[in-house]
């Protein structure tokens, strides 16, 4: 195999080992509605959300469970695909691995939970962004770099190569 191949698996490994126990460790002190303030702005805290991004179909009857479960899993496929595809390149692997990891921690907290852990909570006074995780942090860095790679390395790759 592969050994830059080996090394976005491993950040892959890493992102969902990092999620997970981070998770445990919150869900092992803190309880449901608790909240530890850190500053003015940011809060870690308990909460469980049995929808998608943003409580997305939270408030179903729990069919979105497996069904958000089943859309990981196929999605985390493709990404696997792409990955071996991509595993010379470095933006694009690297962003790819974030996302299947942070996909992978969230499905184990959906599939033992029946709900993600979230913990992470910014506000400003009463308005705040929703509580996420660092599955949630992963996938956002993750497609960054990916639309990174696709408008500005794609750029520079299709520039050489008309040179």
């Amino acid at each position: 195999m592969n050994r830059r191949l080996l090394g976005w698996l491993g950040l892959l490994v890493a992102v969902v080992l990092l999620d997970q126990i981070s998770k445990q460790w919150i869900v092992d002190h803190l309880h449901w509605g608790d909240a530890i303030r850190v500053t003015d702005f940011f809060q870690i805290v308990l909460a469980y959300n049995p929808g998608a991004a943003f409580s997305f179909l939270a408030d179903q009857s729990g069919w979105q469970r497996w069904f958000f479960t089943g859309l990981a899993i196929i999605v985390v496929t493709w990404l696997l695909v792409l990955i071996r595809r991509h595993a010379n390149e470095y933006v694009l692997p690297m962003g790819l691995s974030l996302i299947a990891g942070g996909a992978i921690g969230n499905v184990i907290d959906r599939i033992q939970l029946g709900a993600v852990v979230d913990f992470l909570y910014f506000h400003w006074g009463s308005a705040g962004f929703p509580a996420f995780n660092l599955a949630d942090s992963a996938i956002t860095l993750g497609v960054i770099l990916m639309l990174w790679d696709q408008l500005l390395c794609a750029k520079a790759n299709s520039a050489a190569k008309e040179s």
